[in-house]
């Protein structure tokens, strides 16, 4: 015979006690009594499970990719002297600008402030509406640039892909043409499908993943150099850079060595360029403590290092090995062609890399034009998000019609503006001068000063107005360089040409 006493609550959930002849056993009604709430931050949100790898991953994902590739020919193009020290320089330049934007992620408290979530939250919350509609403007047509930047780069690699196979049957001798066109389609298809995971913050293990291959391709790559350096049996290049071009060796003009320079310059500042996303990529990182700032700190610390470490390695090796024949793509370019199936290998780390690279780089844009969709109809039909369940439990994931539609259609503008400017070094060189100065250094700069409330006058504030006058002339030069090697490849370019 046994007897169940219903116990008093001590901490508002019930227990039942069941003494019997086996003895006594206690059951708790907590999960019937009390169904269990969903966790969220302060600001009402899912709660945040960023950390610091996944920031640094996300980060590395961004920048090491599409960008890497170009920096052999921006070394050759400004030598031993100058083209490591202004990949040092740039790579200084960032990382500080960087970590006095991390410090606008929350106004007023650094630990319990309100979020400014996006990078045009903070501008608005800092310098007021006026900045904040010249910094969307500015961010997301770079963002957009930089998604036609990465098709392009994405669609080079899977045509060196089959072209490396036709020139190990075919021979060298043989032109083995082919168009950038359909790769640059088939990459498109790829992003209709990933652009829909909901946010970045649910990127994370593409970035991961993105990050591994960016490693392994980066590895190949200067591994591919190395031996070439020692198939030389030297070192190649110069002090000054490249003075002559083609096969014939012509000269270059005065003129021509500075475009080629300023260019250069544009490919450096694409190759580092996350501040565009720090913000974004700083939400994702969960509530204190330690604040969000200090893990941003530490990640893009630990990312520029390593960066530009692999930086480094990739632009001064493939300097080393080609000299002033680098191509402004190192893994396509076809200074190498053996072994075919590991430059394949690189190619295809590449575009899985690329893949990531412009969820990671799109998904402000999306989340932005949503979020005005839902604050102009709230509750429509248009925004409401449907759970949708395959294979049983197996893959759930929600959807909604603005998200599919616009989603959608956005990727099919980026891909077919990609298949009109198919100009892998000089894009990315136009990109990364035009976005460089305004969101990599002029608003981080202002907002640190509204923020910390730095004095006119003082000297930290002129040293700090310095610093974006300096970055301003460079970023002008290097977008005039840029848009004079777009024109030049223009001339000679058929869009509609899918077979040359």
């Amino acid at each position: 015979m046994s007897h169940t006493v219903s116990v008093a609550p001590l901490d508002n959930r019930g227990m039942e006690v069941e003494a019997g002849a086996a003895g006594v056993h206690v059951r708790s009604r907590s999960s019937e009594a009390e169904p269990s709430k969903p966790l969220v931050d302060d600001d009402g949100r899912p709660r945040r499970t960023g950390t610091l790898w996944t920031a640094i991953a996300h980060i590395i994902t961004a920048v090491i990719g599409s960008g890497v590739l170009s920096l052999a020919w921006g070394i050759a193009q400004l030598g031993w002297a100058a083209g490591p020290a202004v990949m040092v320089l740039f790579a200084a330049v960032i990382y500080y600008t960087s970590t006095l934007l991390t410090e606008c992620y929350r106004s007023g408290d650094r630990v319990f402030g309100r979020r400014n979530r996006t990078y045009i939250d903070a501008v608005r919350a800092t310098l007021g509406e006026s900045k904040e509609r010249l910094c969307c403007t500015i961010q997301l047509s770079n963002l957009f640039g930089i998604g036609i930047g990465v098709s392009i780069a994405a669609s080079v690699s899977m045509q060196a892909i089959r072209r490396a196979g036709c020139f190990h049957y075919r021979g060298h001798d043989d032109p083995c043409h082919a168009s950038t066109s359909p790769y640059i389609a088939i990459f498109g298809v790829m992003q209709v499908v990933f652009s829909q995971i909901p946010d970045l913050d649910k990127v994370w293990w593409l970035s991961i993943v993105a990050a591994i291959m960016s490693f392994s391709s980066s590895t190949i790559g200067v591994s591919l150099g190395v031996a070439e350096i020692v198939t030389n049996r030297g070192l190649r290049g110069s002090l000054a850079g490249v003075i002559s071009t083609g096969a014939t060796r012509v000269t270059l003009s005065l003129m021509q060595k500075v475009w080629r320079n300023l260019q250069a310059f544009g490919n450096i500042a694409f190759a580092y360029g996350f501040s565009i996303i720090l913000l974004e990529i700083q939400d994702t990182i969960k509530s204190p403590p330690p604040s969000e700032a200090v893990v941003m700190k530490k990640a893009t610390a630990v990312s520029v290092a390593v960066t530009t470490v692999i930086y480094l390695l990739c632009g001064c090796v493939g300097y080393a090995a080609f000299g002033s024949a680098a191509p402004d793509n190192m893994l396509t370019g076809f200074g190498f062609y053996e072994p075919f199936w590991l430059l394949d290998a690189a190619n295809a780390f590449v575009v899985v890399h690329l893949v990531g690279t412009y969820q990671v780089m799109t998904q402000p844009v999306f989340a932005y034009v949503e979020a005005r969709a839902s604050a102009a109809w709230p509750g429509s039909a248009l925004v409401r998000e449907t759970d949708v369940r395959l294979l049983g439990r197996t893959m759930a994931f929600s959807v909604s019609p603005i998200r599919l539609a616009w989603r959608t259609a956005y990727v099919c503008v980026t891909t077919a503006v990609a298949t009109l400017l198919p100009f892998f070094g000089s894009v990315v060189g136009f990109i990364g001068a035009v976005s460089f100065w305004p969101l990599t250094v002029y608003f981080p700069v202002e907002m640190y000063i509204a923020h910390r409330g730095v004095a006119r006058g003082s000297t930290r504030w002129l040293l700090l107005q310095a610093l974006s006058a300096g970055c301003l002339v460079v970023s002008v030069a290097a977008a005039a360089g840029s848009i004079a090697g777009v024109v030049e490849e223009l001339k000679a370019h058929n869009p509609f040409c899918w077979s040359c």
